[in-house]
């Protein structure tokens, strides 16, 4: 009987301190310190409207806030202000081809070509109206200098275009134009990594997808 005492006081301590231990790890568990605030971050205090007050956001909410903030940043005017004039050149380029091209492959490029970048020059003024911007910057250019604009003709290309004829002008108009799409291409790239603007990105999604089937169909024709 002595010894049946001594095991089960043993019995007693140890059942006790493993109870202890249980309890231990559950108050780890459920310490306040490392519940759902740490595991959702710290509060953000966001600025109210005009007229109302601040509010306060979880962290989750203030970058969810952010994500859905498209509000257009200094690439986004820059590139609409550019694309205008670029895509203007163009039209200038196929201007001459009804009267000058020998092709009739180049002649209805040429329309295809019009009848796209002329709707976009509007869709882009139209942009930078809706967000308070002019089509000019300060200085009266498009935000950057007119031959530092990538695939831009230089004003003596152009002089030679304007006196070609036939194949000869099949020829400079292709080479012209596919190099101008591919800055265009470029110039669409970058605002999509720079930009923050949703319908800046779709328009240059737009440039992109188009000039690159044309930039094919242009070097069949070489």
């Amino acid at each position: 009987m002595p010894f049946r005492s001594a095991m089960s006081g043993a019995s007693l301590v140890t059942a006790s301190l493993t109870a202890l231990a249980v309890l231990g790890l559950s108050a780890c568990d459920s310490d306040p310190d490392t519940g759902s605030a740490a595991r959702t971050g710290p509060s953000v205090i966001a600025p109210g409207q005009p007229g109302e007050g601040n509010r306060t956001l979880s962290a989750e909410d203030a970058e969810k806030q952010r994500a859905d903030d498209d509000s257009p940043n200094s690439a986004d005017v820059s590139y609409a202000r550019m694309m205008i004039q670029h895509h203007a050149q163009a039209l200038k380029m196929t201007e001459l081809v009804p009267k000058q091209a020998e092709s009739g492959r180049i002649k209805k490029l040429a329309e295809r070509i019009s009848s796209a970048q002329g709707p976009e020059i509007e869709a882009m003024r139209g942009w930078l109206k809706n967000h308070g911007e002019k089509e000019k910057d300060e200085k009266g250019t498009g935000g950057h200098e007119h031959a530092g604009m990538p695939g831009m003709a230089t004003e003596a290309q152009l002089k030679k275009l304007r006196a070609a004829r036939g194949k000869a002008f099949d020829q400079l108009f292709l080479t012209l134009m596919i190099t101008h799409h591919e800055g265009a291409i470029t110039m669409a790239t970058d605002v999509k990594s720079q930009g923050n603007n949703v319908q800046v990105e779709e328009m240059a999604d737009d440039v992109v997808a188009q000039q690159t089937s044309e930039i094919s169909r242009m070097r069949e024709m070489l």
